[in-house]
């Protein structure tokens, strides 16, 4: 059914597009988010990705290989949101100077919270591969070619992330802990 919706999407059916675009949209603002960290950007981000599908749809070599296609435009769309907005933004990260007590349920939420500030320090094509593996569920090599990266290279990149990630973790584990033990700076 989705191969017939691409091939008449190619041939210039506006509605055939617009299912594969409502079937894909979920999946998309999910990614572009986690890629982003931003809902603003992540929208202008699937816009652009769904507009560039659009206008180029007819170059698809493969019908069956449209979500992973379409996982390429968005990446690289997130890719060039987040390399516009770098050029005009800078963050600034305050870090509590206590650490308070912490009971399961805000535990769970600190530990969900450190998580995403060690996705967040990920570089934008770093998480794209990271959201493309554990989000989408998508095999590694379909993450590849996503990405338009041999197979190799995407398990090396995606390995470097998760110990970027595990790194951050640790740094920002081992302030708390010192408070923790009544060491101060």
């Amino acid at each position: 059914m989705q191969r017939d919706l691409v091939e008449r999407a190619r041939r210039g059916d506006h509605d055939a597009f617009a299912e594969l675009a409502a079937a894909a949209i979920s999946r998309l603002d999910g990614a572009a988010w986690l890629i982003l960290r931003d809902p603003d950007q992540a929208k202008d981000a699937v816009q652009n990705a769904l507009v560039r599908a659009w206008r180029v749809l007819p170059t698809l070599r493969d019908p069956d290989r449209f979500d992973a296609w379409l996982h390429r435009l968005l990446v690289n769309a997130c890719i060039d949101e987040a390399r516009r907005l770098r050029r005009h933004r800078v963050d600034v990260e305050l870090t509590p100077l206590d650490a308070p007590t912490i009971d399961d349920t805000t535990s769970l939420m600190a530990d969900r919270d450190q998580l995403a500030r060690g996705f967040s320090r990920l570089e934008p094509e770093a998480r794209a591969l990271v959201v493309l593996y554990y989000y989408l569920d998508l095999p590694l090599p379909e993450v590849a070619i996503a990405l338009s990266i041999p197979l190799g290279t995407a398990k090396s990149r995606l390995h470097r992330a998760l110990q970027s990630m595990r790194a951050a973790l640790d740094a920002d584990a081992r302030p708390r802990a010192e408070i923790g033990e009544g060491h101060y700076a």
